[in-house]
């Protein structure tokens, strides 16, 4: 589980093409501190497995590799990343960790596109396609995971969402990069889904 507040930018060092997966390898510095194999570490809003940590040598980088399936490469915006590409990288949540976002699984539910970027003199409002069967649980002011970063949705409607990115979200994540066109990671509130399944509703009538 995380939180939706990315610790550091990656950057994708190297990928490998296994067939019907992708071996990819992340430099980093910040949360490769305590890391250890099996850990899990979340990749624009992905969370994938340490198989592997690299400490390079005096002034080199420290590298960690995850091996990635096809169904993610399916149905996340990880199947377009190459090398020299800039990640949003966050570590699982610990019982000590200050729940600074929200609650968010690492488990992407849709893409999204960027589709408009409006700047304002101290933050951007930033509009995002909402693929139509995920509507029903982005709402105003809810919570919303964009590339892995918790983020307070301002607008919602059937087939878009607005956020607004105050200074730090631009700086320190990759949304202050995104143009119109890219693609990003959408993962909904979890706590909605609970709701509409303990309701019997599935997205039917109401």
């Amino acid at each position: 589980m995380f939180t939706g507040i990315v610790e550091e930018l990656g950057t994708v060092a190297s990928l490998e093409d296994q067939g019907d997966a992708l071996r990819l390898t992340i430099a980093a510095s910040t949360v490769l501190e305590d890391v250890k194999h099996g850990d899990s570490i979340a990749v624009n809003g992905c969370c994938l497995t340490v198989t592997e940590v690299s400490t390079g040598s005096t002034g080199g980088s420290s590298t960690w590799t995850a091996d990635v399936m096809q169904e993610t490469l399916d149905k996340t915006s990880l199947r377009g990343v190459a090398p020299g590409d800039v990640v949003n990288l966050e570590r699982a949540v610990t019982p000590q960790t200050r729940l600074g976002g929200h609650i968010v699984q690492g488990h992407v539910d849709g893409v999204g596109t960027i589709l408009e970027r409006t700047p304002s003199e101290h933050w951007e409002v930033v509009a995002i396609s909402l693929p139509a069967e995920l509507a029903r649980y982005v709402v105003d002011k809810g919570s919303i995971a964009v590339d892995g970063v918790s983020l307070t949705v301002v607008s919602a409607g059937e087939d878009r969402f607005t956020v607004s990115l105050i200074p730090e979200t631009l700086a320190r994540t990759t949304l202050g990069r995104k143009r119109d066109g890219d693609l990003v990671n959408l993962e909904t509130d979890i706590i909605a889904k609970h709701v509409e399944r303990l309701l019997g509703t599935n997205g039917g009538a109401r």
